[in-house]
């Protein structure tokens, strides 16, 4: 079982910076692919980026390479997503989440486990 917790949310406006960090209860948390992944009212959930296990590979959805970043920290069994350059369409809760496929996919159905979300507001 593990355990995810988001923090690093808020009220930011656009064009400014926030990085969110995911803190994970499991001790075999270097085993686990990750994912942040967020949702909008009235939208679907959806991948923004994803990280290997050992963190050598990364991934993006389109609309926020080059402005996102994710890491993940082993020793300290967290991940971490910069988000810079924000837009009011970034605007929604987040989400990190582990999985026990091996690689990170896209679907947020092949996740295991998920944390509680937090909210990120880019105003305008």
């Amino acid at each position: 079982q593990v355990q995810l917790v988001e923090s690093g949310g808020g009220l930011v406006q656009a064009g400014g910076s926030l990085r969110l960090s995911c803190a994970a209860s499991a001790r075999t948390f270097t085993s686990y692919p990750m994912g942040w992944f967020r949702q909008a009212p009235g939208k679907e959930r959806e991948i923004v980026a994803r990280i290997t296990a050992s963190g050598g590979t990364t991934y993006y959805a389109g609309s926020v390479k080059g402005r996102f970043t994710i890491s993940r920290d082993n020793a300290k069994n967290t991940v971490y997503l910069q988000m810079n350059s924000l837009k009011s369409e970034d605007t929604a809760v987040y989400y990190c989440a582990a999985t026990t496929q091996a690689l990170p996919y896209t679907s947020p159905r092949l996740y295991d486990y998920w944390g509680q979300g937090t909210q990120v507001t880019v105003s305008s």
